[in-house]
């Protein structure tokens, strides 16, 4: 038997590999195929990499392209459907699968054609524009090309292995629509929306298809629905009544207005081709130095052998991972696969632990100085500084944890929970050793406040990751390098995706004006109770964003909600904070939590439960949104004294918040009476005013006394209802 005294961390190490993508980067492809899709995707990366750092190029010619190659890829490594040896039932007839995509592909290598000659004319021959008429059939036969290859992939199934022909077809018209608008830059710019060519129309309608596709491969259904109510919107707004109606809009303007920087090519698609591109290379080097296995090896080893250790694990393990990787649903599936079984294991219900990883993912996105990608989004759309945003989100994000910790240890004590053996875990002493492993974030945070841009920040963190990997088992190599930046491309395809879709959506907003009623509809409610009109717009937020990623879910609320925030008056800053924090916690809100449903398919636990459970887990992260409106000192605004009076209250309401959630508190049990009370001087601690904190004192120590004299000591018991 071997000494546990000469156990390497090595061999203690419980995580391994948490940080791999869980979706395994699509659908298997044949061998030449790998071989291609792995070339596009490191030059896909390292395009975006010079040109936020070397090389830049015009704006909209960038994103043109940023959109153009992604789509290229998802529809290279994305199925439509579940191929055929994964399927049951019919696989759908072979003759007419090669009709039709012979239908389909024929217009579109004539696209290619006409578009490949209009690109050779203006950027080969130096003319300034392609020579008239030489797009007159391009539009149409892109169009009807785009539009019968998507239906062939809803219909045929595809092999279990490569990309079927119709798939090539879409990535050929992805590549013709990004040639054309290349080509056609300038008179673009100028006729988009405003007076746009018959081709320009069915150009932007093909794009928009393609984009549509892509987002529904890689992100389901709900973004898609929502889109394209909002471009039915657009057409049907003369028959609508109240502040819904407008005057409505042709194809040809519609489709090409949200083809500009007003839509797909606007904010949200600015934040994916650098920000998001830029950090999830960032969180690609990471993994490929294996630093994310660290994050979870230091938690284990610092809090695994704690009361409920495994969920405490989760709760920082989640968190970080959450911040750099940007999704909730994919971060529990990540983590999830090595937390939950452990979570059960000491005790904790299927339920209760799919809800914690859910709760602490979604808490990822919340967490300075990353917070997923919508910090990013937001310093772009509301022009604040990124580093006043990243200071400003501090306290709130460490309210919620706080919260979240504390409902964990509270449910361990409830129910005598243990911790896993030291022995089975990674030696503490030996991982502060690697603290070093850290120095990638650390660099990310120190060169911000040193005054560099985010780009060149998140380019130096980067370079410190694969620096840093030379200290470790796992040092980076040319082949490794090639492989995070292959990584990069896969990882973010679903961002990229759901950011230009989002841009749909925010273009139908800004060329309707709903976003500018939907702000009357708030001041109305407003001369009312401007609590009330929290509550909607909270209301709000969370509905727009059930079944999208968080990227998404921000993009269309910071549209529609934020507006109507500011002018009641709100600072800019807390009106996008709040919709922000709302949109996140659409992936625990029942009835359509993402994150809690992948959690409980980790853990067997009942779906539409388990969102409940997550839900009240981050009962927290609702009411914290109210806290900095009516509490700016969590967000920084003020005096010090201010800011350190509010965030010592609202810790103690947090505090006791978590015990009336778990029903446990000061050592024992709570009756129902004392649960209110205790949620009373919650709410009461938490509001900020030096009334309200004085009732909340009296309610404090009432709940303890009693707690002291009648409450119920902790047991073994199996948990009742309330747990």
């Amino acid at each position: 038997m071997v000494d546990s005294k000469a156990d390497t961390v090595e061999q203690k190490v419980l995580a391994s590999g948490v940080d791999d993508d869980p979706s395994s980067m699509g659908r298997p492809l044949r061998r030449w195929e790998t071989g291609f899709f792995f070339a596009f995707c490191v030059l896909y990366t390292v395009f975006h990499l010079m040109v936020l750092n070397v090389f830049p190029l015009e704006t909209w010619a960038f994103r043109i392209l940023h959109v153009a190659g992604g789509l290229m890829i998802g529809f290279g490594l994305y199925a439509s459907i579940a191929p055929r040896d994964a399927a049951t039932g019919k696989t759908g007839n072979l003759m007419a699968e090669r009709v039709i995509t012979a239908i389909a592909g024929l217009p579109a290598l004539f696209a290619l054609a006409i578009a490949l000659y209009g690109a050779y004319q203006v950027f080969g021959a130096g003319a300034k524009f392609p020579a008239p008429g030489a797009y007159t059939y391009f539009g149409i036969a892109v169009a009807a090309s785009t539009m019968v290859a998507i239906g062939a992939g809803w219909l045929f199934r595809p092999n279990a292995q490569g990309a079927p022909l119709y798939d090539y077809v879409l990535l050929i018209n992805s590549f013709s629509v990004a040639a054309y608008l290349m080509a056609n830059l300038v008179p673009w710019q100028f006729r988009a929306g405003v007076m746009p060519t018959p081709v320009d129309a069915w150009v932007a309608f093909s794009g928009l298809l393609l984009i549509l596709e892509v987002t529904r491969r890689v992100a389901g259904l709900a973004l898609i629905i929502i889109a394209s109510i909002f471009v039915i919107y657009g057409f049907v707004g003369p028959w609508l009544p109240g502040f819904l109606r407008h005057s409505g809009y042709s194809f040809d303007r519609l489709f090409t207005y949200i083809y500009t920087d007003n839509g797909v090519l606007g904010a949200t698609t600015a934040v994916s081709s650098t920000y998001i591109m830029l950090f999830i290379a960032f969180a690609a080097f990471l993994q490929a130095s294996r630093v994310g296995d660290y994050f979870v090896n230091f938690a284990f080893a610092a809090a695994g052998h704690k009361r409920g250790g495994p969920a405490k694990v989760a709760v920082f393990a989640s968190g970080l991972m959450g911040m750099i990787n940007g999704t909730s649903a994919g971060n529990v599936v990540a983590t999830g696969s090595l937390t939950i079984p452990l979570m059960k294991r000491v005790g904790y219900k299927p339920q209760v632990a799919a809800s914690v990883e859910a709760a602490a993912s979604s808490g990822g996105q919340i967490m300075p100085p990353i917070m997923g990608a919508g910090a990013f989004i937001m310093a772009e759309v509301t022009g604040i500084p990124y580093t006043e945003l990243i200071v400003a989100a501090i306290i709130p994000a460490v309210l919620y944890f706080v919260s979240v910790f504390l409902i964990v240890d509270f449910e361990a004590q409830k129910h005598n929970m243990r911790g896993l053996p030291r022995s089975e875990l990674p030696q503490f002493s030996a991982l502060i050793k690697q603290f070093y492993l850290f120095l990638p974030v650390v660099i990310l945070v120190g060169a911000l406040f040193m005054g560099y841009s985010v780009i060149r920040a998140g380019t130096l963190a980067m370079a410190s990751a694969f620096v840093v990997s030379w200290l470790t088992p796992h040092r980076m190599g040319p082949k490794e390098v090639l492989k995070a930046l292959d990584l990069s491309s896969r990882m973010a395809i679903q961002l990229i995706a759901v950011c230009a879709c989002a841009g749909i959506i925010v273009g139908i907003i800004g060329l309707t004006g709903v976003g500018l009623r939907f702000s009357s509809m708030l001041l109305a409610l407003a001369e009312q109770s401007q609590f009330i009109a929290l509550l909607f717009a909270m209301l709000i937020s969370i509905m727009l964003g059930m079944g999208m990623p968080t990227t998404a879910a921000y993009a269309v609320a910071a549209s529609v909600v934020a507006p109507g925030l500011i002018q009641l008056g709100i600072d800019p800053l807390i009106a996008h904070f709040f919709v922000f924090y709302y949109a996140v916690l659409s992936a625990i809100t029942p009835p359509v939590a993402l994150a809690s449903y992948a959690g409980a398919a980790l853990a067997g636990s009942e779906p539409l439960r388990t969102s409940v459970t997550s839900f009240r887990i981050g009962l927290s992260a609702f009411i914290v949104p109210f806290m900095f409106f009516y509490s700016p000192g969590l967000l920084m605004q003020g005096e010090w004294m201010t800011i350190g009076v509010n965030t010592l209250t609202a810790l103690v309401g947090i505090y006791m918040l978590s015990g009336a959630i778990v029903s446990y508190l000061f050592g024992g049990r709570m009756n129902i009476l004392v649960r209110a009370m205790a949620f009373a001087a919650a709410l009461l601690m938490i509001s900020g005013g030096l009334t309200t904190d004085a009732i909340g004192i009296a309610l404090i120590v009432a709940v303890f006394l009693l707690q002291r004299f009648t409450g119920k000591t902790t047991s073994t018991e199996s948990a009742d209802a309330d747990a």
